[in-house]
């Protein structure tokens, strides 16, 4: 499965092609939904959905949203995505274990036949960055970077002020994960790797690509990149947003 280049669009447009829906009914149904059949699969002990057999599972269980479930495993079986997601189950089996996630990543964008890749980086991570470009390469890859920073923009451009940034400055270009998005599409990358992109730029970053992309590294300014490690600690390294 190869992506066409196609014209960066307004928001608009982008939002309506890019995202994938569900049938109207169905959504309007989830839309509508009460709080107390919301989902909260964290909560649940019965784990039905894990066996062959299946069984009940509790009132708000997601598995009893059959027409939502069909409508999912059809976007499987179609011919856009079922190559792709039956080549990611494939490199999970191979390289279980063994495999760390860049190559993963290697292996599976060689087996799915793409031969032009999207690095997006942050420019804090930019030897990290550059490692990852240089792995890519060296396997056969055509690799197309942009950091963060791309463009030069200033911050007060967007509307931010003094009092929003991190600490005084002169001038501090602002991150660009829009734009970042965009230079790849203009590039026709087939497969995009993100690489420590902030909170909400990432977010960003996927809402604009048009190839779709992997996380490799997710950025934790507190704990080395590694955001699972607080999750492990417990909420005494956390704090609390209420406060």
């Amino acid at each position: 499965m190869t992506s066409s280049r196609r014209d960066n669009r307004v928001p608009e447009q982008v939002e309506a092609r890019v995202a994938q829906r569900v049938p109207e009914q169905v959504e309007a149904r989830v839309a509508q939904r009460a709080p107390e059949q919301l989902f909260t699969c964290d909560s649940c002990d019965s784990r039905s959905c894990t066996r062959e057999e299946g069984g009940r599972g509790p009132g708000n269980c997601p598995a009893g949203q059959e027409e939502l479930m069909s409508a999912a495993l059809g976007q499987y079986k179609s011919e856009e995505l079922n190559a792709f997601y039956r080549c990611s189950v494939q490199v999970a089996a191979a390289g279980k274990g063994r495999w760390p996630r860049l190559r993963e990543t290697a292996e599976f964008a060689r087996r799915m036949g793409y031969r032009q890749l999207g690095v997006a980086f942050c420019g804090g991570l930019r030897e990290e960055g550059r490692f990852v470009c240089a792995y890519l390469r060296r396997q056969g890859f055509t690799v197309v970077s942009v950091m963060c920073k791309t463009g030069g923009v200033s911050k007060e451009q967007a509307g931010i002020g003094d009092e929003e940034k991190a600490g005084p400055e002169n001038f501090k270009p602002m991150c660009n994960p829009i734009a970042q998005a965009m230079l790849l599409n203009e590039a026709a990358t087939e497969f995009n790797v993100m690489v420590g992109l902030c909170v909400g730029h990432d977010a960003l970053f996927l809402k604009y690509a048009q190839a779709l992309t992997t996380v490799l590294i997710a950025k934790d300014r507190a704990l080395a990149n590694n955001p699972v490690e607080a999750i492990r600690r417990g909420e005494s390294c956390l704090g609390d947003v209420r406060e």
